[in-house]
């Protein structure tokens, strides 16, 4: 199986454990050394931009972020070319008080030999999501 082929079903078991909250599948499918960008960039969920580095740092990111709601995590269409998979996704996030925050993205996926995830990239607009909680 390809790098892009092994990213492709990395990307596609990553959407389904974050839908069912479970944190341990989720976290199994990471390198010991792999980097999550969620958003791209410098933001408040990642002040310095250069992303969660290692497993402690993404299981900190699932805590504050991830568990924090209930998301519905819906691949539109799947693009793997390379060793990467570029996934474009649509989230509906609901948070606590019936609260919802709905994003469209482009998630890309990169995977090893061992099919384990090394990078996930995830790029959408913080600010414009943001927005949403201003109308």
């Amino acid at each position: 199986m390809s790098y892009a082929q092994l990213a492709l079903a990395a990307s596609r078991l990553s959407g389904q454990f974050v839908e069912q909250g479970n944190k341990d599948a989720w976290l199994a499918l990471f390198a010991d050394d792999a980097c999550v960008q969620d958003p791209v960039g410098k933001s408040p969920l990642d002040p310095s931009g250069k992303g969660h580095l290692g497993k402690a740092a993404i299981s900190n990111f699932w805590d504050l972020v991830i568990a924090t709601g209930n998301i519905e995590f819906t691949i539109v269409s799947s693009h793997p070319a390379g060793d990467e998979c570029a996934n474009v996704v649509k989230m509906v996030n609901t948070l606590p008080g019936d609260i919802t925050m709905q994003v469209d993205m482009v998630v890309v996926y990169a995977a090893n030999s061992a099919g384990k995830i090394t990078s996930l990239k995830a790029y959408w607009d913080f600010d414009a999501v943001q927005e949403q909680f201003r109308s």
